[in-house]
């Protein structure tokens, strides 16, 4: 790309230098939405120019763990007792009558907010099952094309326990039909399966067939006897597929023992397995039954992180029977995973990467993203001191670009009373 494709010149921002600092640059963004340089003093005659007045620019937040089939629908599917189980049912027995235009109809409302709050991509898992059959499937790619010039969704076929009522075959015919019909990645729930290894073994096998990623809900319970985590690693390994495979959740982790714990993260380093934890449903769902020392129900994620495993936190459900709370803000999560989670050195730029790069990463999206020649022009703009000060109290006044063009808030609302 060269200079006469400029489209647009971003003078007078700050980007991120670490959690604290900031240096001064400028953004030249080509007419196809790509950045094009990043740098002091760029110049762009007669390109349109608007100056920032030094407000804070980020990538877009990444959101890699939705379900935005299941979006606000708490009062329609109550979860009375709390627990995962509870909520499994509740959605199960509402989601049998469910159409693809009321799915849509929801996830929009959601999927704006969550723009709006600055995400620039989502990984949203949707109920491949014997109640839903493909009308998530159909209502989420229906989505995910209306919005592509807004936000990249990628729909995961979410093969549930209740997919082919514990058949792997047919569970396996199920996802077969749902990637022909337009979904992105493999998913599913390998605990609740009455064959865990077969059905994990048969995700795999299809993520080789179909170069897909994989992204698991894995050991989402606090048994300490969990060990499927372990397996889907091992099978990772075997397949070479390291840098393809999610784990989502892996709470039985934390109540492992602390050796046999350290062995599982090491080999999940080694086989190139990201995880990703989910604190609003794992806070909410997890625990219940412990009449004291109630545990905070997430995984090891400061052990995850040493070892140099590809950590992410996401919202996961939002106003569902799953977590009854959710805004869509994916610097909110990052504030509740700095709690959760214990973070405590660097603990800002941990989880602000958290909801950016890692994800990024995760999703294979690392190519196109972040502040850099290249890379998409999908920023976040606010008037945030820096990274730390974004992630600790977050912004009232949000910008947000998506290749280039403004999605939410706009430029006037950037610069400071008076200046224009």
């Amino acid at each position: 790309m060269s200079k006469d494709e400029a489209g647009l010149l971003l003078r007078d921002v700050r980007i991120p230098a670490g959690a604290r600092a900031t240096r001064p640059a400028d953004i030249l963004v080509s007419t196809r939405g790509m950045i094009l340089e990043v740098g002091p003093g760029l110049s762009a005659p007669g390109v349109e120019t608007v100056d920032l007045a030094g407000c804070l620019a980020v990538p877009g937040l990444v959101d890699m763990h939705q379900h935005l089939d299941k979006s606000s629908t708490l009062a329609q599917a109550p979860n009375p007792d709390g627990t995962l189980l509870g909520a499994i049912g509740a959605f199960r027995a509402y989601s049998e009558h469910l159409e693809a235009d009321d799915i849509i109809g929801r996830a929009q409302v959601t999927l704006d907010r969550c723009v709006a709050m600055g995400a620039s991509a989502i990984r949203a898992h949707t109920n491949v099952d014997y109640e839903m059959q493909l009308r998530g499937v159909d209502a989420l790619t229906r989505l995910r094309d209306a919005n592509r010039d807004r936000v990249d969704v990628q729909v995961v076929a979410f093969i549930t326990s209740s997919a082919a009522r514990g058949d792997p075959d047919k569970a396996r015919a199920c996802l077969e039909e749902a990637l022909a019909a337009g979904a992105d990645c493999i998913g599913g729930v390998p605990n609740l399966a009455p064959d865990p290894r077969r059905y994990i073994d048969m995700l795999l096998d299809a993520a080789e067939k179909h170069g897909r990623m994989v992204d698991l809900h894995v050991d989402e319970t606090l048994d300490p006897e969990a060990r499927w985590f372990d397996y889907l690693v091992e099978g990772t390994r075997r397949r070479a597929l390291g840098g393809r495979v999610v784990a989502s959740h892996v709470c039985a982790l934390s109540a492992r023992p602390d050796d046999e714990a350290r062995r599982a993260i090491e080999a999940a380093a080694e086989a190139g397995v990201g995880v990703c934890t989910l604190p609003a449903a794992n806070l909410f769902l997890q625990g219940r039954g412990s009449g004291h020392r109630v545990p905070r129900g997430l995984t090891r994620v400061t052990e995850l992180l040493a070892a140099g495993v590809t950590v992410a936190t996401a919202s996961d459900n939002i106003q569902d029977a799953f977590v009854p709370v959710g805004a869509g803000d994916p610097l909110e999560i990052a504030r509740w995973t700095i709690l959760a989670a214990h973070l405590l050195e660097d603990a800002a730029a941990s989880a602000f990467d958290m909801v950016t790069a890692a994800p990024a990463r995760l999703m294979g999206l690392d190519e196109r993203y972040g502040l850099r020649r290249g890379a998409a022009a999908n920023l976040l703009l606010t008037r945030c001191e820096n990274v730390e000060d974004l992630v600790a109290g977050g912004s009232l006044v949000r910008t947000v670009l998506h290749e280039g063009r403004v999605v939410a808030g706009g430029f006037d609302a950037m610069r400071p009373a008076g200046r224009t």
